[in-house]
């Protein structure tokens, strides 16, 4: 059960939480005994914990409610710009908390259950984590990829509830949604509801096992269903051409029914929407079918059109085409600019009469972001709507359709951008097809005009390419059809103007731009790690939660000892906090004054996970040499989902947990060194880990990552990084400063130059002893005596120590107070300005009535 607050624990919460008065607990409790007996029509006798959540959750609804209905009365009346982030990622993690946060709720709630006999944190964790989207798992190569691909589809079309279903995350269209609340923006997130979340990970004898996550199964206490705005989408069929224009005829239709989710801003009354669409088959039977057999057959034929949006295609930063996977990208395209335009043309809250017609406007009231390549499709279905619909000329369309658009890319590898073949293009969407072609053509002839004679460049410049099957290149449809292109972080942008987008560059460097990821301090500090937001707050005030910049003032308490003790108290609890965690889920011991060195991402090769453990086990290996020597404990933790298909990721994890196997039992290292796989690594657990990390491993080879967030969050939380100039790692150690940083390896220069050179891994295993143990042992079977040549084929594929624990701590204070650049807010202002054309404003908006 929840202890109750102390009175100096009630004042040092007050900021940052929110008072909670004796009116607003007595109004909490009566809302929540309220929804318990009329929403879920339970009494204290039988209800369970989970009626409980749900119970607190529609209690804190309502406050979200009044708030939300006065933002979008608010926006009808100002008519402002309003801003349309389409993604095909979306992973929310858990709404209660944040909410409470936001909204100042969560001293009264706590004292409410506390009250009502019930423990906050027990409730909180029975939310299912709302996992969609897809942030990429890794290269599937070889007879692997193509045997998941064949599975999953197969688990797809026959609805097996049960088949293992592929999802990973992109978790900062979250965040850009909290700070667009936040910053009063008036924007909405566009994407698809699926079914099925990030699937659940299971280590079953050291081996990642998938589980579907069937997030729905219980219910969303935070989504409402709005079946008065359900948008019909279109699929296959033919054109025809007349005088008057364009036609596309005899499609297939599919409805889309969107999912409204509240946005709220921190604590400005600000409640935005995310829309998410769910596939809905038609109601319309063909009456001649309807023998007995005709009329099963169109029942179940059914699940096939709602199978759009039942789970998310691997995206593994390796393309392979596939029809539903189009499907997918044209349906949330279709219907979300359905809505863009039934928005833009009425004025007044509620109204569904027409009053804006005038198409030459829109760019000045709409900004639509393309986030990656895959609502690339909205740029071909707006001229569509422009010149078929609403009968603009092509020219004036074009126009319209270039300044409302703009494009993030999020990856520097071609491999891994869409690459649609032609052929299906023309099966699925063959209107879409010949606009595509005309925009190619315009696009030549523009290219042509400014660099005559230069084929080599059309060929590579084109949006079709030729060689081969022939395909459409997404990517060069983006940056085409939109007026701003950007990368993710600075060495991002860097690469794409000199690589994969060099030539496009050069016709038009006003295009591109970057915009460095953030994250929002909300979630990754207030509501994860509210002992260091208090210790923050206690010296510079709590504006810093609005403005992280403010941060940097935390330099002039470097040498305050009081400050300095704080810091590694809050750190220290933290850490034996986790350790409890992870002793009651892993049954390992943990040393809570070990060095908590951590690594959570997908696993991929060029995450370097290996290189992880090869460390591990040099550090193992010399404790075993010198084990009466003076050692720093150490317990490592690594953490990250392999997709299904991946085998050297999946070998990757094996090795791990048989790493950790031998290591965590051999009594000569005792508690010196302790290596944790972390099971089913998620927000939810990142929200444990992060907090408690004294070392951050951010270690991808130069000129990989694109950005990265996660290093953002470690330092945040007072996590020292280890890692290469890579992603925004460089332009944190710019803000940090480099001297407490712990940077190693290659820059990009480096890299480049060792590939023309030529790298050749046996140079070094034969140079350097411990490596060539290392690697003896994996492949000789150290690490699986009952199989060992398990780890044979891995092998063909340096840290600081807080000696000075005072030291530590100073260049953990300047960690955070170099984290400002990396808010979500930071990101979202320069999006605003520099992109949509809007102002961001800290100021409230009135309160509801009720």
């Amino acid at each position: 059960m929840s202890k109750p607050l102390s009175d100096h624990d009630r004042k040092k919460q007050i900021s940052v939480r929110g008072l909670a008065g004796v009116e607003n607990v007595t109004e909490l409790k009566q809302s929540f005994n309220r929804h318990l007996h009329f929403t879920l029509v339970k009494d204290r006798n039988v209800a369970t914990k989970r009626d409980y959540y749900f119970a607190l959750a529609n209690t804190v609804r309502e406050h979200l409610i009044g708030r939300w209905i006065r933002t979008q009365q608010y926006y009808y009346e100002k008519d402002p710009k309003r801003v349309y982030y389409i993604s095909l990622e979306f992973y929310m993690g858990r709404t209660l908390q944040n909410t409470m946060v936001n909204l100042a709720l969560e001293n009264a709630c706590d004292e409410a259950m506390y009250q009502l006999g019930l423990d906050m944190e027990e409730l909180e964790d029975m939310e299912e984590d709302a996992g969609l989207g897809n942030g990429g798992l890794g290269r599937l190569a070889g007879k692997n990829h193509r045997t998941i691909h064949k599975s999953y589809i197969q688990s797809v079309e026959t609805n097996d509830r049960n088949s293992p279903f592929l999802f990973v995350f992109s978790p900062f269209p979250a965040c850009f949604l909290d700070s667009m609340a936040s910053l009063g923006l008036a924007a909405y997130g566009y994407g698809i509801r699926y079914e099925f979340g990030i699937f659940n990970q299971k280590i079953v004898n050291g081996w990642q096992v998938e589980e579907a996550d069937d997030w729905l199964r219980f219910g969303n206490p935070w989504e409402k269903a709005r079946p008065e705005y359900m948008r019909p989408v279109h699929f296959y069929g033919r054109t025809e051409h007349h005088p008057d224009g364009v036609k596309w005829v005899d499609t297939q239709v599919v409805l889309a029914l969107p999912y409204d989710t509240p946005v709220p801003g921190y604590r400005n009354n600000v409640v935005n929407t995310m829309r998410l669409w769910s596939a809905k088959a038609p109601c319309e039977f063909n009456l001649k079918d309807f023998n007995v057999g005709g009329y099963i057959q169109a029942v179940l034929d059914r699940n096939l059109a709602e199978n759009i949006s039942r789970v998310l295609y691997p995206n593994d930063n390796f393309f392979e085409g596939k029809e539903l996977r189009l499907k997918q990208e044209y349906f949330v395209v279709s219907a979300t600019l359905q809505d863009i335009i039934r928005r833009f043309k009425v004025s007044k809250f509620g109204s569904r009469e027409i009053a804006r017609t005038d198409f030459s406007k829109l760019p000045d009231k709409v900004a639509i972001q393309l986030n990656d390549t895959h609502p690339a499709m909205a740029i071909p279905e707006l001229m569509r709507v422009l010149v078929d619909e609403e009968k603009l000329s092509w020219e004036k369309a074009w126009d319209v359709c270039v300044r409302t658009c703009a494009y993030t890319n999020h990856t520097v590898l071609p491999e891994a951008l869409e690459r649609w073949p032609v052929d299906l293009f023309a099966h699925l969407l063959p209107r879409h097809l010949e606009i595509v072609y005309e925009i190619n053509r315009r696009h030549l002839e523009n290219v042509a005009a400014k660099f005559p004679g230069d084929s080599d460049r059309l060929r590579r410049m084109s949006l079709i390419e030729e060689s081969g099957q022939k395909r459409i290149n997404m990517a060069h449809l983006c940056i085409v059809g939109s007026h701003a292109v950007n990368g993710v972080a600075q060495i991002h942008s860097d690469i794409l103007k000199a690589t994969i987008f060099k030539d496009f560059y050069e016709m038009e460097p006003h295009k591109f731009q970057n915009k460095t990821n953030g994250i929002t301090p909300r979630r990754w500090l207030v509501m994860c790690n509210p002992g260091l937001a208090e210790v923050i707050a206690e010296r510079i005030g709590e504006d810093f939660i609005r403005d992280l910049d403010q941060l940097q003032t935390l330099r002039n308490y470097l040498n305050d000892e009081g400050f300095i003790r704080d810091i590694a108290k809050v750190k220290q609890e933290n850490k034996l906090k986790f350790a409890v965690h992870l002793e009651e889920h892993y049954k390992v011991k943990i040393n809570p004054n070990s060095m908590f060195d951590i690594q959570v991402k997908r696993i991929h090769e060029y995450k370097r996970q290996l290189l992880n453990c090869l460390h591990i086990i040099t550090y193992y290996n010399r404790i075993k040499k010198e084990p009466n020597k003076h050692w720093t404990p150490r317990t490592v933790m690594i953490g990250g989902k392999a997709a299904p298909g991946y085998h050297t990721a999946k070998m990757i994890i094996r090795l791990i947990t048989a790493i950790g196997e031998v290591i965590n039992n051999d009594p000569v290292v005792g508690d010196r060194l302790k290596v944790i796989f972390l099971e089913n690594y998620r927000v939810t657990l990142a929200e444990r880990a992060i907090p408690a990390a004294d070392l951050s491993e951010q270690i991808s080879t130069a000129g990989t990552e694109a950005s990265g967030t996660g290093n953002m969050k470690f330092m945040l939380n007072g996590a020292l990084t280890i890692g290469t100039m890579d992603g925004a790692n460089v332009e944190m150690a710019e803000e940090a400063g480099e001297d407490n940083f712990f940077i190693f390896g290659m820059r990009v220069d480096d890299v480049d130059a060792l590939e023309k050179k030529g790298y050749h891994a046996q140079e070094y295993y034969n140079r350097l002893p411990e490596l060539k143990q290392a690697i003896d042992q994996i492949a000789g079977g150290f690490f699986s005596p009952k199989q060992p040549e398990l780890f044979k084929e891995i092998r063909h594929f340096k840290h600081s120590q807080p000696g000075n624990p005072k030291e530590w701590t100073k260049m953990v204070i300047n960690n955070i107070a170099g984290c400002g650049k990396f808010s979500s807010d930071r990101t979202i202002t320069q999006y605003a300005r520099e992109i949509w054309g809007v102002e961001p404003t800290l100021e409230k908006l009135p309160a509801p009535d009720v």
